[in-house]
């Protein structure tokens, strides 16, 4: 008569560690045992006769209905709007939903974020604007999780993301103002260190060449798309002889229109300003911003879409589309 199956229990009981320990190990997780746990695990899964069983393993470690989002600290206002739309398809789905915040950029924060949600046992992972420090790669790629990146993009790693297409955002917002006549047109306060930024200066660059315009270097402005960076950049191109400019972020924007006031520079006949997100502060300021105005919540519905579809095995990355929204600063 043939023994019953070996379980992760029976095997946790041999090997003097928990059943969760068990599941790490036979799923590789690495992050979380020693070497030493690791053999003592192993050897008593071969001693019991342990088939991996992919579905009891699931079932052990994670049938979670908890989906995680963890955001960007950074002063954007546009992540309501995509953890709006996750939210909404989670209802429809019976799933919850549990927002983590982690600092900008900083390695540590990010850290301290993933391993808090990887503890969780969550179902799945959507990570908002968040630009993932290469030394927390590995946390996320061996956690067994799946995941997603959302208003994010990456070049040379190997994450999914879904986000609007940032070379057609600097293409279209600046092809728009040159329609409307302009010939001396800034980028301003736009994070030329960020993959997002450099795709942005490419869009504005095509835009300028197609139309035989040249370029003045200080017209592309270093920022980290903050309000702030927005009035530095209305302050410095009030010395020169821009026209217009592409804002890299609605707060950004409402920094130069505020800083235009002060200078009593009138937007739009003086100075002409596009924002890029188009959020609803595009309509509670006066005059109010023309936008290049990205699908947030499309993106944090479509997120959680593909995050929990079959096919994200397969997904590498996709765009929400854009559009430009004409309103009075323009």
């Amino acid at each position: 008569m043939g023994h019953m199956a070996a379980t992760i229990k029976d095997i946790a009981r041999l090997a003097g560690v928990s059943p969760s320990t068990v599941s790490r190990v036979l799923s590789n997780q690495v992050e979380f045992y020693s070497e030493k746990t690791a053999k003592k695990v192993k050897k008593a899964a071969t001693k019991l006769g342990y088939r991996r069983n992919v579905g009891a393993v699931e079932l052990v470690t994670r049938k979670s209905n908890v989906i995680a989002v963890i955001v960007s600290s950074v002063q954007t206002n546009f992540s309501d709007q995509i953890i709006q739309g996750i939210q909404d398809e989670a209802a429809k789905k019976s799933l919850s939903v549990i927002i983590i915040y982690a600092g900008g950029s900083d390695a540590e924060l990010q850290r301290r974020a993933i391993e808090t949600v990887i503890e969780r046992a969550v179902r799945a992972i959507l990570l908002v604007a968040i630009d993932l420090n290469p030394q927390n790669d590995d946390l996320l790629t061996t956690a067994n999780i799946p995941y997603l990146f959302l208003s994010m993009r990456f070049s040379d790693r190997p994450f999914p993301f879904i986000t609007s297409d940032d070379f057609q955002i600097g293409y279209q917002g600046t092809q728009y103002l040159i329609n409307k006549g302009h010939r001396q047109i800034g980028l301003a306060a736009t994070d030329l260190e960020s993959l997002i930024g450099q795709m942005r200066v490419a869009g504005y660059r095509k835009a300028m060449s197609e139309n035989q315009l040249p370029i003045d270097p200080h017209w592309i402005d270093d920022g980290e798309f903050t309000y702030e960076d927005g009035a530095r950049a209305m302050r410095s191109y009030a010395k020169m002889a821009v026209t217009a400019a592409v804002a890299s972020s609605d707060l950004a924007a409402i920094g130069m229109l505020n800083q235009a006031a002060d200078l009593k520079i009138k937007v739009p006949s003086d100075f002409a300003i596009v924002s890029v997100d188009g959020t609803n502060l595009c309509s509670i300021v006066r005059p109010k911003l023309t936008s290049v105005t990205q699908s947030f919540y499309q993106m944090g519905a479509t997120g959680l879409q593909t995050l929990l579809s079959p096919r994200l095995k397969q997904f590498k990355s996709s765009y929400t589309p854009i559009q430009i929204d004409e309103r009075q600063s323009s």
